[in-house]
């Protein structure tokens, strides 16, 4: 039997992120698959049962439900000891990169690869709206990653985490990976990690 039941989807980053986490970490989970195209997370009975917000990813362990990837990022880096930072400093500098991540860097483009890359359906006044606030997050992350090879410093934290887990979709957004260098080299650093899995 797993130690941790991850609700989620295989398109969603916001899953993804988790997933990777508890690789990363080495614990022992499983999927439970969610129809979210299909409207479950919508549902009362989903909203009841598992998540009043209607979302995923939703894990549960040890008779507990946790929900908001952010929020289970951090409580899986105090539990495992790994991947928080290495002291108060680099703690709060990842959660700091982790607002921005839920305000700027995955809001809008995850918005746009759902628009675009997923339904193709969206008014182009909206699609061009979210593709610049999208272009304009990547390129301060881009900007950044210049200077070190992870958000926080040397090493791999949550933060990294959050920000990488729409990246490895490849989807058509109208965006160009190859235009951000740092970020695209970024992206293949935290592929290397033992343990890692798209």
């Amino acid at each position: 039997m797993s130690g941790h039941r991850l609700y989620c989807a295989g398109e969603s980053g916001n899953c993804y992120k988790v997933a990777l986490m508890l690789e990363l970490c080495g614990y022992d989970w499983e999927p439970v698959f969610v129809d979210f195209f299909g409207g479950e997370t919508r549902s009362e009975r989903y909203r009841e049962a598992l998540n009043e917000l209607g979302e995923i990813p939703v894990l549960e362990f040890d008779g507990k439900r946790m929900t908001q990837s952010g929020v289970i990022l951090t409580y899986l880096a105090e539990k495992s000891g790994k991947f928080g930072g290495r002291n108060e400093e680099e703690r709060l500098e990842a959660l700091r990169w982790m607002f921005f991540d839920n305000h700027k860097f995955t809001s809008y483009y995850a918005t746009l690869r759902w628009m675009v890359g997923l339904m193709k359906i969206g008014e182009p006044a909206v699609i061009d709206f979210l593709r610049k606030r999208a272009l304009s997050a990547f390129s301060i992350v881009d900007k950044h990653l210049a200077k070190q090879p992870f958000l926080v410093g040397t090493e791999p934290t949550i933060a990294d985490f959050s920000l990488v887990g729409y990246q490895y979709y490849d989807e058509e957004t109208g965006i160009d990976r190859n235009d951000f260098p740092h970020l695209k080299a970024w992206t293949e650093r935290i592929a290397a990690l033992p343990g890692w899995k798209h």
